[in-house]
Order: structure tokens, then C-alpha cells, then sequence
């Protein structure tokens, strides 16, 4: 086991398990990205091109700011990945395009599995772990601001939606159990991405979300709106 594990290290050239992490994490962005601009009846190259976006652009500017060069322009097999991600899209549109649980998933897959990557890059420089977290989820919802940028959308980020203080939530747990209980950075990594799968699957299910600010009474939780109460909001 421990050869087959070195060899694919030397193939993949670093820790396969967080290379595979990232992998995984650029085609799950790369189809929440191509699945909005499927919706946005986008042809195959935008498609494309929002797809990149989304699944390299945290990364990108994590890497800029830590002064390294850009992940992607190490090889092409983030290219590649999107690619692979516009035809799965295209092959099983209905299924990626109109479940809202399977938007979730991926979606959900991506910012938690690029938070980990984030965190782990930004310790390996040397950074403090405030910094870490910060770079973290960079990584993990920046892709998703530029997406819906480019989509003519308001950025998920600033919605009332728990999303980048998911991502906080288990990049806080990661750190602990990394430095603390000196538990292996593999472990760590899969309880950092459970936790922020509960974290918003929990606020979905309960409607929570972070008070709009407006002035009025803060509200933590967030009751779908009534058709008319939408029609009001048009209206005024």
C-alpha cells in the first residue's frame, strides 16, 4: 500500500490525497459554474468560460496573494477538467440543471474541498492561521463571486445565504484538530469539509442565514417568501 501511495505521489507530484482533493473540488466548481450558465442559455464556450471561472478563480487570486505562481499553470489537467465538466453537463443536463439538491452537493463539494486546499497551502507557506483561514475561503467563494458576476447575478456571497462563514466554520474546526490534537492533515481535512456540509445543509433545512442590513430589526431566520410578498418587492 505504502508503495502504491509513494508512486502516485511521484506521478501526481505532490500529496495525492490533496491533489485528488483539488481535482475533485475544480470539476464539482466547474459544473456549479456550467450548470448557472446552462440555465443563462450560455453556447458551449461560455459555458466553458464560466466554468473555469469558477473552479480557478479563488485559487488564483490565493496564489497571487501568497506571491506563488497560479495552480493552474502548472499542467493542464484543470483545463482538462472543465472541459470534462461542460460535456457531463451536456450529456446529463436535466439532472445537473433542474435539481436543486444536486446544485447543492456540488456546489457544496467545491467551496468545502477548495477550503481545504487553501488552508493547506497557506500553512505550507508559513503563514499564521489567521491568514489560513482568510486565504481558505478565498479560495473556496471567490470562484463563485466572479461566476455570478459574469452571469449578470448578485454574488451568492452577499446574500443572506450561510456560505463563506461555512466555509470559516470548518476551516476553525480544521485548525484544532491539526495543531492541538496532532491528528493527521487527511483527517483533518475530511471533518473541515463534513463540517461545512452540515453547516449548510443545516441552514438551508432551517432557513438561516445572516441578518440583512436595513436598518429594521436583524432577523437570524429567513422564511421563503410568498409570490406575492416577490410581486410587492417588484413593485416598490
Amino acid at each position: 500500500m505504502a508503495e502504491w501511495y509513494n508512486s502516485l505521489a511521484c506521478f501526481l507530484g505532490q500529496d495525492p490525497f490533496f491533489t485528488m482533493l483539488e481535482y475533485a473540488g475544480t470539476f464539482a466548481g466547474a459544473i456549479s459554474g456550467v450548470r448557472l450558465a446552462s440555465r443563462k442559455r450560455f453556447d458551449w464556450f461560455g459555458a466553458y468560460v464560466i466554468g473555469l471561472v469558477t473552479a480557478l478563480g479563488g485559487g488564483t487570486l490565493r496564489d497571487i496573494m501568497l506571491n506563488l505562481e497560479p495552480f493552474w499553470m502548472q499542467g493542464p489537467s484543470y483545463i482538462v477538467i472543465t472541459f470534462f465538466a461542460v460535456v457531463a453537463i451536456s450529456l446529463f443536463g436535466r439532472r445537473f440543471i433542474d435539481g436543486h439538491v444536486t446544485w447543492f452537493v456540488f456546489d457544496t463539494i467545491s467551496i468545502s474541498l477548495f477550503m481545504v486546499i487553501g488552508l493547506e497551502k497557506t500553512l505550507n507557506t508559513g503563514h499564521p492561521w489567521w491568514c489560513a483561514i482568510f486565504m481558505g475561503v478565498i479560495t473556496a467563494v471567490f470562484g463563485g463571486v466572479l461566476r455570478d458576476i459574469c452571469i449578470n447575478e448578485v454574488p451568492l456571497i452577499f446574500r443572506k445565504e450561510i456560505y463563506a462563514l461555512a466555509c470559516a466554520a470548518g476551516g476553525a474546526v480544521y485548525l484544532p484538530l491539526l495543531y492541538w490534537a496532532d491528528l493527521d492533515s487527511r483527517i483533518c481535512a475530511t471533518v473541515c469539509v463534513l463540517t461545512i456540509f452540515v453547516v449548510r445543509a443545516l441552514a438551508i433545512h432551517y432557513h438561516l442565514g445572516v441578518p440583512v442590513l436595513t436598518g429594521r430589526s436583524a432577523k437570524l431566520f429567513h422564511r421563503p417568501r410568498s409570490k406575492t410578498s416577490r410581486i410587492s418587492d417588484k413593485v416598490v
